[in-house]
């Protein structure tokens, strides 16, 4: 299936967010082969960067790169599928400015919710950055269940184990995009929690 014609937002409501740069998966897929599922932050403002764009994109480039640190015999994202790993972005559109405003993340939480629905096998989130743990805890409130995450700096709750629904839930840092390359400590964080994932559904 593509997820894609799935899930779709057809209201744009978001005022911080460039709806040119709307994007939600559409790969073919089966849902059930996968165990992981990696949530970042929000969808590529260059649409030719995406996970799934053809060529070299940046966010593949860099998510390859995580992947090899955590150890991963990977050199492509056909190669991180075959592993289990789904890809995806809280927020679906591109964003207009560095910060996302809560109203948003609350918007497309529904949409988030209605694809991690798709998955009926994930034993694993990485939550790649901030928006990704306030998105996730949205769908959990929603639900009346209590939050996911705790709120709190990510490396100082990182290390603590957290559950979504029986699920693993691992807090962790961006690695979507070019401040991969230049924060070394995030990135040694980001490998170790790709790491655990991996070994949890290996």
């Amino acid at each position: 299936m593509r997820i894609c014609d799935a899930v779709a937002c057809t209201d744009f409501p978001c005022r911080d967010t460039n709806r040119a740069g709307y994007r939600i998966p559409d790969i073919d897929l089966q849902p059930e082969h996968f165990t992981v599922l990696l949530i970042s932050e929000a969808a590529a403002s260059n649409p030719d960067d995406g996970y799934y764009a053809a060529g070299s994109p940046l966010f593949a480039r860099t998510t390859i790169q995580a992947f090899q640190d955590a150890g991963a015999d990977v050199s492509s994202i056909e190669d991180i599928l075959a592993l289990g790993v789904y890809l995806t972005s809280a927020i679906k559109c591109a964003k207009t400015g560095y910060a996302v405003a809560s109203q948003t993340v609350l918007e497309c939480s529904h949409l988030l919710e209605r694809e991690i629905a798709l998955f009926p096998q994930v034993k694993a989130y990485l939550l790649m950055g901030d928006v990704a743990i306030k998105a996730l805890n949205a769908i959990a409130r929603r639900s009346g269940e209590p939050r996911v995450i705790p709120a709190g700096s990510t490396y100082k709750i990182r290390g603590e184990e957290y559950f979504y629904r029986g699920a693993r839930a691992f807090p962790s840092y961006l690695q979507a995009g070019p401040s991969f390359f230049i924060e070394k400590s995030k990135r040694r964080m980001i490998a170790k929690d790709i790491a655990a994932a991996l070994s949890l559904v290996s």
